[in-house]
């Protein structure tokens, strides 16, 4: 059986780092009070934030190791698993926000916390934050950090919530940054995007595979489907999902032109199981049915 730390309240993850528990739902973490440890594959039952100020071992997914760097923000969410088993001992160093899901229940923070789709990125898709960035992030885990260090009152909890709300505001901000900036990785993106349509289109993929799905798309990339969502929605301001949609739409256009084959063989070329479901997506991107088209055109 895989031997896998498992921590599942913010009192147990501040006792494993030497942290004083000053909230049993939220606390924010200096990893340099932690004693060395060994690298373990690690199960967390909360919200953590992670800045890495330097380079450090322990930040692994699975078999797979990044080019973290100085300034470097990880997200996870509860029921995620990060690192692997190791030997050696290491120093972690850096700072940290853990939050339990229950923190947030009943504020805007809990209504919106799944819209920062950033928590479901992959570990190669962490943030890179510059200095300015960087003390933007620490100045907010101090506020937290003095919520918390302050006697518990009514406006405790709405405060520290909306601490984080902001935080994660901001890494929004940076994220959208380093879509940007990062031309390395996604120089031409959208350009091999509307390629590997193409291509998927005019192979026997559709019959094979059926229609192409964000997270099909997301994996020829070696993307997450969130990262590569939002990576798409920046570039274009449709979803991913949509602009698959709209690119089906045009192929089947085209297909329709070709009067010796029915709409039904169209539908199953394209990767639909039903006719009839193919008809619905067609109308409801045309305002027509494809037999419609097919007439109009004609």
């Amino acid at each position: 059986m895989e031997d896998i730390l498992k921590f599942e309240t913010v009192s147990q993850y501040n006792a494993f780092n030497n942290q004083e528990t000053l909230h049993p739902l939220v606390s924010v973490i200096d990893f340099s009070k932690a004693s060395p440890r060994k690298l373990r594959r690690t199960y967390f039952g909360f919200y953590l934030v992670l800045i890495k100020d330097v380079l450090c071992g322990d930040i692994r997914y699975g078999k797979n190791t990044y080019d973290y760097q100085e300034g470097t923000l990880i997200f996870l969410a509860p029921g995620q698993i990060m690192g692997e088993n190791g030997d050696e001992l290491y120093q972690p160093k850096g700072y940290g926000i853990v939050f339990h899901p229950d923190l947030i229940k009943g504020t805007s923070l809990g209504r919106h916390i799944d819209d920062y789709t950033f928590f479901s990125y992959n570990v190669n898709e962490a943030l890179h934050v510059s200095e300015r960035e960087r003390q933007l992030v620490l100045d907010s885990f101090s506020k937290i950090n003095y919520e918390l260090e302050h006697a518990v009152d009514k406006h405790s909890k709405i405060l520290i919530a909306d601490n984080i709300e902001l935080l994660l505001n901001y890494c929004v901000r940076f994220y959208d940054r380093q879509f940007i900036t990062r031309d390395n990785v996604h120089k031409g993106i959208l350009e091999r995007f509307e390629t590997m349509l193409n291509e998927y289109f005019s192979s026997d993929k559709p019959q094979q595979i059926g229609l192409p799905s964000v997270a099909y798309c997301a994996g020829e990339f070696n993307l997450s489907p969130n990262y590569f969502g939002d990576l798409i929605k920046k570039e274009t301001g449709k979803s991913a999902h949509e602009f698959i949609q709209l690119k089906l739409i045009d192929e089947a256009k085209e297909r329709i032109f070709d009067a010796s084959k029915s709409v039904s063989e169209i539908a199953y070329g394209l990767g639909f199981k039903y006719p009839q479901h193919f008809s619905r997506v067609f109308k409801q991107y045309t305002g027509v049915t494809p037999q419609e088209y097919r007439s109009s055109t004609n």
